[in-house]
């Protein structure tokens, strides 16, 4: 007879933690057919083409505050993800969440101190604009990006 695993009533939880999540920034979906997402995205759902970098492979739509972004499997970004989306291969490259604040050292001290190893600290484009993330992964292997806000000297699209 095996044991019931223990569930945490974790929504009564009050948890003393150095930053919040504000909203979802952005997700990564990796497309094998570009086009008819694009038509669905932008066609079927109200979703605009923000930025488009070919040369990588990757389409950026602005979804309300957030972003949905397109990466071609065939492309170069898309090809470091493995198989095409199916069986054998995810279809979500990540999830990024916005976090405030945005203490890099504050955020990888409390990683560290719950056995989660985190990426370096770099800048990368979200729904705000280019600012600061760190790349982690959850106990299943999905990467989770905590992004903090814009760069002054970038600003921010949606101000």
């Amino acid at each position: 007879m095996s044991e019931k695993p223990k569930i945490q009533n974790y929504h009564l939880k009050t948890v003393d933690i150095m930053f919040k999540i504000r909203e979802i920034d952005h997700l990564v979906l990796r497309v094998s057919k570009l086009d008819s997402m694009l038509h669905f995205y932008c066609e079927v759902l109200p979703c605009t083409i923000e930025r488009r970098q070919d040369e990588i492979g990757l389409v950026q739509l602005r979804a309300g505050r957030s972003l949905i972004d397109l990466v071609p499997v065939s492309g170069k970004l898309g090809r470091m993800g493995g198989a095409a989306p199916g069986k054998e291969g995810r279809n979500l490259d990540h999830l990024c969440l916005r976090v405030e604040p945005f203490d890099a050292d504050g955020i990888r001290k409390h990683l560290q101190a719950h056995g989660v190893a985190a990426g370096a600290v770099e800048q990368r484009y979200g729904a705000e604009g280019e600012g600061p993330s760190i790349y982690i992964s959850d106990p299943e292997g999905n990467v989770v990006e905590l992004k903090g806000p814009p760069n002054v000297a970038t600003g921010s699209p949606l101000l």
